[in-house]
């Protein structure tokens, strides 16, 4: 017999993953925002993958920008919360999981991420015209 969780938990959980998966999902969205304003193209130095600044509104749709995941991930995980908001989604929770893996993965792959995250280097404005990291 599976154990049954009470359902005031389970209410309780749901609403914390929407909050922090809808969160998460507003700063992607400014991140994607200020990349494309900055001209922050993608570079992962792992795979020695980098995007051109020239054609990063079309490479950012697949691949996304040096501090945004891609708009469709972005997108699925703004369903997959949408969902999850309305009624208990397993589909949907499954869904922001491996999202949010992928997305960590992301963050620690891409090289600005990683340079604005080292103690030396601390840049609380990535990107700032001023001082490019």
């Amino acid at each position: 017999m599976p154990l049954q969780v009470p359902s005031a938990i389970v209410s309780t959980r749901r609403r914390v993953l929407v909050a922090v998966s809808a969160a998460q999902l507003a700063i992607g969205v400014a991140g994607h925002l200020l990349a494309l304003r900055r001209r922050l193209a993608y570079d992962v130095a792992v795979v020695h993958w980098r995007g051109d600044p020239e054609h990063m509104a079309l490479e950012s749709l697949l691949l996304g920008t040096a501090v945004s995941a891609p708009v469709a991930m972005l997108a699925s995980q703004a369903v997959a919360t949408a969902r999850l908001a309305r009624s208990q989604n397993l589909i949907a929770q499954r869904t922001l999981g491996v999202l949010g893996a992928a997305m960590t993965a992301g963050y620690l792959v891409e090289r600005t991420g990683r340079a604005a995250l080292a103690p030396r280097r601390w840049d609380r404005t990535i990107g700032d015209d001023d001082q490019r990291i």
